[in-house]
């Protein structure tokens, strides 16, 4: 990792460190990946002190849970974040491939790369870098994630949280006050779209409830540099 200049100067970096580190490097060119899910607005929370105008982008796949979009609002608001980016699939290509929105019941894959893999891809062009809220307690292929590495584009991917773990994430909620998902009290501990996710997981295994009794765990916006995507257990990290 260290004979790339691009992500020697950011190694042993984590949390509000690494963010401050990667937007000294790229500036406008730098974007957060948010869900604003179970818990996202720690990584939020370490954005909006380094820049309140670090890009933000929000992949509305026209799935999520109708609490999700009220706490985005919620948490845009209360962090002062100034350039939160909704991007939604193309609609032709919805109407195509999903025209009665059963695809995530057939082939959640193609579901998920209709719409985040896609608008994603879109939304990142002109970004060098860009941040994800991934860790490695959350297993899986997880577990070996760095801190900082190159995806399949060259782009500098940077995850501050990637040490945190259970403990640490409820820590930096409780010091700073941050508000949960309203979905956390109903036993959800890992919130992404409403038609694949369910109430379940725990704290040291939060994803439980993500596509659940499938061999499924990634949605595939996470490729690596090696070409790996991440949508399954077989697939890896």
């Amino acid at each position: 990792m260290n004979s790339n200049p691009d992500l020697a100067r950011h190694h042993g970096l984590e949390g509000e460190a690494l963010v401050a580190s990667l937007h000294n490097r790229f500036a406008h060119r730098l974007a957060l990946v948010s869900s604003f899910g179970a818990e996202s607005v720690v990584l939020l929370h370490m954005v909006a002190c380094v820049d309140q105008a670090i890009a933000v982008i929000f992949l509305d796949t026209g799935k999520h849970f109708w609490q999700t979009g009220y706490y985005r609002s919620k948490i845009i608001d209360l962090l002062g974040l100034k350039d939160v980016r909704i991007i939604r699939p193309h609609t032709g290509d919805v109407t195509l491939l999903d025209p009665h929105g059963t695809l995530s019941g057939s082939d959640p894959d193609a579901c998920c790369d209709l719409r985040k893999v896609r608008p994603l891809e879109r939304a990142l062009a002109g970004f060098d870098a860009v941040l994800s809220g991934r860790k490695r307690y959350h297993g899986e292929g997880r577990d070996q994630l760095a801190g900082v590495s190159l995806d399949d584009k060259g782009r500098v991917k940077g995850e501050p949280l990637a040490g945190y773990d259970a403990a640490a994430i409820a820590g930096y909620l409780k010091r700073h006050g941050l508000p949960p998902h309203p979905l956390i009290e109903q036993g959800y501990f890992s919130i992404g779209c409403a038609d694949c996710t369910q109430r379940g997981g725990t704290a040291d295994n939060p994803r439980a409830g993500r596509w659940a009794g499938q061999d499924k765990t990634e949605c595939g916006i996470h490729p690596s540099a090696d070409g790996r995507l991440v949508r399954n257990q077989q697939s890896g990290v």
